[in-house]
């Protein structure tokens, strides 16, 4: 260990209620034993949220199986203690080592679900879809406590209710995919919580939510805390939650625990290089023009040949027009509730959309999930047809309406314009090595031999600072973070002048998305390309945009230069936005009171932004390309 500040309050005052002491966890691996945690040690007390930081691979997530003894099968606990200090009701206190638990034991299954619970990152994936939220949050219940069909029902609605479903007595028959991303998350939490457990293992509670969404769970998390009296043990990579969340802190870096103490003395004055690097590596509103993260580990790329073989844009062709011209977009979906009245129900998905993006601009597209930024970039693509507008690009002095190609010309445009993909597990086939993605795009237009194939696949990995020697591999045997570096060549692959890259590094460590970034930014400079970024996380569009929009309920409600937006936010959904930002400074909490979800609805925006669905507003420009939408009336 590099440093340890052994600053933790003192035992006799905070009562402990777990404590982990000198824990190793090991796979069995084709024969050989793989260590995963090594001699992790750490204290978490009574009512208190320690919080575990690190990247992907720390052993974050298998220590907390660990304690709920739900490690898979082939991974053990080969050395050290997990002391738990639990107090039944009507019972004496009593300490239980769960490492000496058999995880199917009727102790353990005691203590998991009703004494220790978790909420774990994809609750799409951990719900069941054919199940009722009354039946899989109530199933705890019933497996935990002696009660009546009745009383089950009774918990449940009370605890949807607690976490903050807005109609709590239909939410009881839903279903999983009949709800958000946010409210899937709170019925992970009313899963979690229906016994009232003593510990809350909150494992990456908000890595894939908006960060109003987030924000808000944060919230709920600290309030049902604080009214239950539980502990949390809060595992994540975002240092603004720790910020907002935390009153220890334990940093590990490859299984091992490098740095631990209060989160004041961690944030204040952190002693392990790993910590200061992962300090550095997050995105900031106050970075100066031209400043770049530091990664841990940085990206040498190689651009020198895709610069040679392309044609820089003359000055009359970047002139001419804008490199994409999106005039009156729309898409409209049509839902038939009610058909016995012939009634249909009408979803603006991409309403009136109207933008400009000049050549060489990296313009950064930013809302919560369902403002219609996804829909909008398969407009773009072709993907989905629109429902009205004009989509007309800047083919070097060429303007084509990309909503008259037919087939063939559309397949041939494709080479212009490249998308990359949020998830890169699931855009890149698990069936093709690395060559054979590489490679697919010449094949689709039938350019070049297998030779030219094989030397320019080659010549994408260096460009993306990746080793040749990779080709062969398949995309499971990579990290995130280098799965995204292979869509991002691929991408580049064709020579494109224009990218589309939707929440590229969404699903990333804050070190690795710092290397992305960076990547991203010198192949922009290097090759002289157009970006348009679309995430909701403001700092990183911050970092990488020169220009923003910001995108509510299918509009743009505001377009700015990154320094006025951030400066001198105009409409109230942009405010709400930056309200709820969770910043790694402990100066800067988050303040739960702006959070409101009628930021959401144009009906409730204070004039002159209040909208009604038949009036969808006008840009007016408040400053230098600074413009807002109000209310034409």
């Amino acid at each position: 260990m590099y440093a340890e500040q052994q600053t933790m309050q003192d035992p006799a005052i905070e009562e402990p209620l777990l404590e982990v002491q000198n824990l190793a966890v090991s796979f069995m691996v084709h024969g050989s034993e793989i260590p995963a945690v090594k001699d992790v040690s750490f204290t978490i007390p009574k009512g208190k949220t320690v919080a575990i930081v690190g990247e992907s691979g720390s052993g974050k997530s298998v220590t907390s199986q660990a304690i709920l003894g739900i490690l898979p099968s082939n991974g053990r606990i080969s050395r050290g203690s997990i002391q738990y200090h639990c107090k039944p009701k009507n019972k004496p206190a009593q300490t239980v080592d769960i490492a000496t638990l058999a995880p199917t034991s009727d102790a353990m299954r005691h203590l998991r679900g009703d004494e220790i619970s978790i909420i774990f990152q994809e609750p799409m994936v951990s719900l069941s879809p054919v199940h009722t939220l009354l039946d899989q949050i109530g199933e705890a219940l019933k497996l935990h406590k002696q009660v009546s069909k009745a009383e089950v029902r009774t918990a449940v609605l009370n605890m949807l209710e607690k976490t903050g479903f807005p109609d709590p007595e239909k939410a009881l028959n839903q279903y999983p995919f009949e709800l958000s991303g946010g409210l899937r998350q709170r019925a992970m939490i009313s899963m979690a919580l229906i016994c009232q457990p003593a510990l809350l293992i909150a494992d990456e509670p908000t890595t894939a939510l908006d960060v109003t969404v987030q924000a808000q769970i944060l919230q709920l998390i600290k309030s049902l805390q604080s009214e239950f009296g539980m502990s949390v043990l809060l595992i994540t990579h975002d240092l603004g939650v720790v910020a907002n969340m935390a009153d220890d802190v334990v940093v590990m870096f490859h299984g091992e625990v490098v740095e631990r103490g209060p989160i004041d003395a961690l944030f204040n004055n952190p002693q392990h290089p790993y910590l200061k690097a992962l300090f550095s590596a997050i995105p900031t509103f106050d970075m100066a023009d031209g400043a770049r993260l530091t990664s841990l580990r940085p990206v040498e790329l190689d651009s020198h040949f895709l610069q040679q073989q392309r044609d820089p844009w003359s000055q009359q062709e970047r002139e001419q027009a804008p490199h994409l011209s999106i005039q009156q977009l729309g898409k409209d979906y049509y839902s038939r509730h009610g058909s016995w009245q012939g009634k249909n129900s009408v979803v603006h998905a991409v309403r009136d959309f109207n933008l400009d993006i000049p050549v060489g601009e990296s313009f950064g597209l930013v809302g919560e999930s369902g403002c219609g930024k996804t829909t909008l970039s398969k407009m773009l693509m072709r993907a989905i047809s629109p429902t009205h507008g004009s989509i007309v690009y800047n083919d070097r002095g060429t303007s084509r309406n990309l909503l008259e190609l037919d087939d063939s010309s559309l397949r041939d445009f494709r080479q212009k314009m490249q998308f990359v993909f949020q998830d890169p597990f699931s855009s890149l086939s698990p069936r093709m090595t690395v060559l054979d993605i590489l490679c697919e795009p010449f094949v689709i237009h039938g350019i070049g031999d297998s030779t030219f194939h094989k030397q320019r696949a080659k010549e994408l990995m260096a460009l993306v600072g990746l080793d040749a020697r990779f080709l062969n591999r398949y995309p499971h045997s990579f990290s995130g973070g280098q799965r995204q570096r292979i869509s991002i060549a691929r991408a580049l692959a064709l020579q494109p002048d224009l990218l589309i890259l939707d929440e590229p590094v969404s699903a990333l460590d804050v070190s690795v998305q710092a290397q992305i970034l960076n990547l991203l930014k010198d192949l922009q400079r290097d090759l002289n390309l157009t970006y348009l970024f679309i995430s909701h996380n403001l700092a990183v569009v911050d970092y990488i945009a020169d220009r923003i929009g910001v995108m509510c309920r299918g509009q743009l409600v505001e377009i700015a230069p990154r320094h006025s937006l951030f400066q001198n936010p105009q409409h109230p959904y942009t405010h709400a936005l930056l309200a709820a930002i969770p910043y790694p400074e402990l100066e800067r909490p988050l303040d739960y009171s702006q959070l409101d979800r009628r930021h959401m609805e144009p009906t409730h925006w204070p004039c002159p932004y209040r909208l009604s669905e038949e009036d969808a507003g006008i840009l007016k420009e408040v400053g230098p390309q600074h413009f807002v939408r109000e209310a034409t009336q």
